[in-house]
């Protein structure tokens, strides 16, 4: 099969399109052949060697979606011919994908490869985020950065749907439009205005009851700035580098709260998981949950892709068609 493979770490270009071995699945396993991969900043880490992973050489990627080709002893969830799709497993950047059964979620008949590819990981992302971390309730205020990248507009879609106000994050005026047009009542361009005076405008002074941070380095110290009373300062990612250590006292003021949460350990069981994958892909089945694909490469292309990506140029879901 061909795969986007590394075999050292460093920039795009250290993954090579290369012929590698067909997996055979093991127990408990499950070969998928993959139609659609998704795009994360998470395969940027993996590439870098930031991530913990496989030992090198290594296929990077962690969302896929396909069909399955075939199953080792002992697996019950699916079976051969399965339209599926699955994420937190690596090896997607690849024709064929070893995963283990129990991650894998058969798709609606309504969401195809690529929907599924670009909803299950930034969708389930969103999902705990805002009905786990800090659950939002109505009325609640809370900043969302990135506003128009994928996760961005699936988290605003959903807060919205909770009751919530969303403050958005872009970086231009057509960003702007895109978040809007997800439901966020009030987009800041921060490349014009400083988005924690903003807010302290926007809410007299109060400030927000959280915020959805994956952004890191250059937005940390202005979110924690955001935040009002018992605020909860929600980093999630770190797009722009990890951020520079602070003292806990700094969450003194207002008795706030930081976490640093991972979909790993809000989908720690099938039951879990099979909630939130089964609540993202009914909405988008059902045009609940709107989606933006914005761009498509084949997998011998995922060196471009992952330079879009790191540009922070692009709007809404990358994707990687092999």
């Amino acid at each position: 099969m061909k795969a986007a493979q590394i075999t050292e770490f460093g920039g795009p270009d250290v993954m090579k399109y290369v012929d590698v071995a067909d997996p055979t699945p093991g127990e408990g396993e499950a070969v998928v052949r993959i139609e659609a991969a998704g795009v994360n900043f998470t395969d940027v880490y993996s590439r870098q060697g930031v991530n913990p992973g496989p030992p090198l050489p290594r296929i990077i990627g962690v969302e896929g979606a396909g069909v399955v080709q075939s199953v080792g002893p002992g697996v019950t969830e699916v079976q051969v011919g399965d339209a599926v799709t699955y994420c937190t497993a690596p090896g997607t950047y690849a024709e064929l994908a070893i995963v283990p059964a129990w991650r894998l979620i058969k798709r609606p008949s309504g969401v195809d490869a690529k929907a599924g590819a670009a909803a299950i990981l930034q969708g389930m992302t969103a999902h705990y985020l805002c009905h786990s971390t800090y659950p939002v309730q109505k009325g609640d205020r809370v900043i969302v950065h990135a506003g128009a990248g994928g996760m961005g507009l699936l988290l605003t879609q959903m807060i919205k749907r909770l009751g919530g106000y969303v403050f958005s994050t872009v970086s231009t005026e057509d960003k702007a439009e895109l978040s809007k047009g997800a439901g966020a009542d009030h987009v800041i361009l921060y490349t014009k205005q400083d988005f924690a005076e903003e807010i302290k405008k926007a809410t007299d002074g109060e400030g927000v009851n959280a915020v959805y941070d994956g952004v890191g380095k250059t937005t940390f110290n202005q979110s924690i700035a955001s935040l009002g009373r018992r605020g909860h300062m929600v980093l999630y990612g770190a797009a722009s580098g990890a951020p520079d250590p602070i003292s806990p006292s700094i969450l003194g003021s207002g008795s706030l709260s930081l976490t640093r949460p991972g979909l790993g350990d809000y989908t720690v069981n099938r039951a879990e998981l099979e909630k939130r994958a089964g609540d993202v892909l009914g909405w988008v089945n059902s045009g609940e949950l709107k989606l933006k694909i914005s761009e498509e490469f084949p997998l011998s292309d995922a060196p471009e892709a992952h330079r879009r990506l790191e540009s922070r140029a692009t709007t809404g879901k990358l994707l990687l068609i092999p």
